[in-house]
Formats: structure tokens, sequence, C-alpha cells
């Protein structure tokens, strides 16, 4: 007789070891699924190492039938999250489920009812997922655009993933987008004259980030971000911690070249994340830096010619964001970082995003450059 499939909470070093492991192992079925490097997914669910743990309470949960593992799920609390207004997506009892594999959708559904079950015993009232474990790490499940890689630090999910959700009762609530272009291409005659005019505005600058003072230049950044994102829907503010923490795992995939701030008068008012894309070369390595992966990947440290490129942040204090300056300041910046892109990396690709499906402004200036949507996640929620 076949043994029952159980769904245990796991915790400590050799539990959150497992944890990430089925993961791998689930991901690695996928063509284009990209593996990561074990070392930074083990980090990330430690609460020792990963500063969203400093407001946040959690638990992992494994199905195993016999020696078998047949999925795991995250459920989690942020409680940054729950102070926020319900109209801009978290608030008061709402938790999350995250980290979502299954073998089958009968263990989908029992690892689903595990998560909201232990959210519900927290006092939680609602669940919104997948959110792998932060908004700002990897939220949503990928309903199109299986059919190519991710871009670094964007998940990758089966299809079927998202009939199992639904079917547990799951409805999707928001939408996130990215866009792809050729970057190689001019932008529109339009778009062209709006960056001259920027350019001859001597009110205007935009530099590049000073890689000697990147700790400084990331608490700019991310209190611009904190600032441009505070009424986006899903946003919750980055700690001090977490601005270090980001700042320090950053800092060697930064290129001044392609991380700009533009000011205004003097005073940093927009910037422009961009990151050669390492997932190709994580694939080529499969995810491994031992016994040689570790050469492969400090050689592209070094010189990650011909990498895609992706633009994961971008952002515009709110008080200009009104006004015709913040398209300007965005074209500007992508134009700049386009052109060093190209001529000093040689890459052909870049991607945009991940961008909310009601932000407007962002979609129209994806748009004017001539981009593409080429992947879509969703987020599901239900109550309790």
């Amino acid at each position: 007789m076949a043994e029952q499939m159980v769904i245990e909470p796991v915790s400590g070093k050799k539990g959150r070891a497992e944890f990430v492991d089925i993961g791998r192992a689930f991901a690695a079925r996928e063509p284009h699924a990209v593996p990561q490097l074990r070392s930074e997914q083990l980090e990330l669910v430690d609460p020792d190492k990963n500063p969203f743990f400093g407001h946040a309470s959690h638990q992992f949960f494994v199905a195993r039938q016999g020696p078998k593992a047949l999925g795991r799920i995250s459920a989690h609390i942020d409680r940054l999250a729950l102070e926020l207004p319900r109209e801009q997506g978290f608030g008061p009892g709402t938790g999350m489920f995250g980290y979502f594999d299954a073998e089958d959708e009968q263990t989908a559904h029992q690892l689903l009812a595990r998560a909201a079950e232990w959210l519900r015993g927290q006092g939680m009232t609602r669940v919104l997922g997948p959110i792998s474990l932060s908004i700002w790490e990897e939220p949503g499940l990928l309903v199109r655009g299986q059919d190519h890689s991710p871009t670094i630090m964007m998940g990758h999910h089966p299809a079927h993933y998202a009939g199992w959700i639904e079917s547990a009762g799951y409805a999707e609530t928001k939408r996130l987008t990215t866009y792809e272009l050729d970057i190689e291409c001019e932008f529109p005659p339009l778009i062209k004259r709006i960056i001259q005019s920027g350019e001859r505005n001597e009110r205007i600058a935009v530099r590049e980030v000073d890689p000697k003072r990147w700790d400084e230049e990331a608490a700019v950044i991310l209190s611009i971000l904190n600032d441009a994102w505070s009424q986006n829907w899903g946003f919750v503010p980055f700690t001090d911690r977490e601005i270090a923490y980001a700042g320090k795992k950053l800092k060697p995939i930064i290129r001044p070249d392609l991380n700009m701030i533009a000011e205004l008068d003097g005073r940093p008012v927009a910037f422009m994340l961009t990151f050669p894309d390492m997932n190709k070369t994580l694939k080529a390595i499969d995810g491994k830096l031992l016994p040689f992966g570790w050469f492969r990947m400090l050689r592209w440290l070094r010189k990650p010619t011909g990498s895609d490129m992706r633009v994961p942040l971008m952002g515009v204090l709110k008080e200009l964001q009104n006004s015709r300056m913040a398209s300007q300041l965005a074209f500007m910046l992508i134009e700049r970082i386009r052109e060093n892109a190209v001529n000093n990396y040689q890459a052909s690709r870049g991607e945009i995003g991940w961008i909310l499906d009601d932000n407007q402004g962002m979609k129209a200036i994806a748009e004017a450059i001539k981009s593409d949507v080429n992947r879509e996640y969703a987020i599901y929620q239900k109550p309790l």
C-alpha cells in the first residue's frame, strides 16, 4: 500500500536546506528555468541573514510521501505590509504564501490549505501569493512567457501552476508585466526631442553612480524609491537594514555607466538601475561555482560583454510625477544607459520590469520606446 502524503513544517539549517533543494529539483525540470546559486537561495530563507525576517514571521512546509518530496510552500506575514492601506494591496489581516512547488493538483491544494491554516492561526483573514518572500524579491506566478528564460532576479514557473491555484479558490488580483526591446534601435524622433530639451536644461544633470561611495549612493537610490513608489500597489518600504543589505548584495554587479541618478538643481530626484543579465552564465555553469564555475562567473563579473540588460527599478520623486519633467527625466536616464549598454557592453536586448498593470505612466514610457510585453506574472488572493 502506498504511503500517505504528509505536510510537515520545517525549520533550522537542515530544514531550510531541504526546502531550497526541493525548489531546485522542481526548477531543474523546466527547460527554460535558470539554476541560481544555492548559497544565495539559502541566504534568502535564513532569518539570521535576510533582514526581511526582521519585520516578518514565517513557516516553511514540505509535502512528502515516504522519502519522496512532493512539494513545498511558505506561509509568511510581513508586519510592515499589515500597516498599509488595504487599497494598496496588503493591509490589516493580509498574509502571504510563496515558494510554491507541487507534484500534482492534489498536492498543490493541500499545500495551499496548510499555508492558509497557518495564516488563519496567526489571525490573518486574507492571503496573497505567490510572493517569495518579500514583494522586492520574486513576486507573482509566471503566467505568460514560459517559452524563454527569465532575466536576473525574475522567477520562472510551469504553466499548469496557475490552474492549480485557481482551482483551489484563488482569484487573480494583480498582474505584473515585463517589457523587452531591441536597444540597438534608436528611439522615435519625438522621444529624442524630449531628451534633447532636457539636455539643454541647465537645472538637470544626469550622472553615473559613484562606486567609491556605493553605500551612500544605494541609500540615495532607495530613499527615492521609497518616496516614488509609496502609493503603488504592493509597496512596502525598505528598512535601513534592508537598504544596507541590498547595497551589499548588488555591489558586485553594479556598473557605474549602467546605473544613474538624475539631479534637479543639484538634488537627486530620479534614478535608474540596470543589471547585466547574469542568468545566461548561471545556466551555463548549472548554478554551481565548483569545481570551475567560479572562474567563468568571475570572468563574467569583470566584463559582462554581450549580456542582455534588465532594468529592475527606476523612480522619480512623487512631487514631480504629475509633471512633464517626470517622463523627461525617465527618457534621459533610459537613453544614456541604452547608449552605454550598446557601446560599452555590445548589448542588443533590454528588459524593463516588472511594471504594475495599472501603472499607466510606466506603461506609457515602455510603449513610447517601442518595447513589447514578453512576460506576465499574476498575484492571487483568497479570503480566509
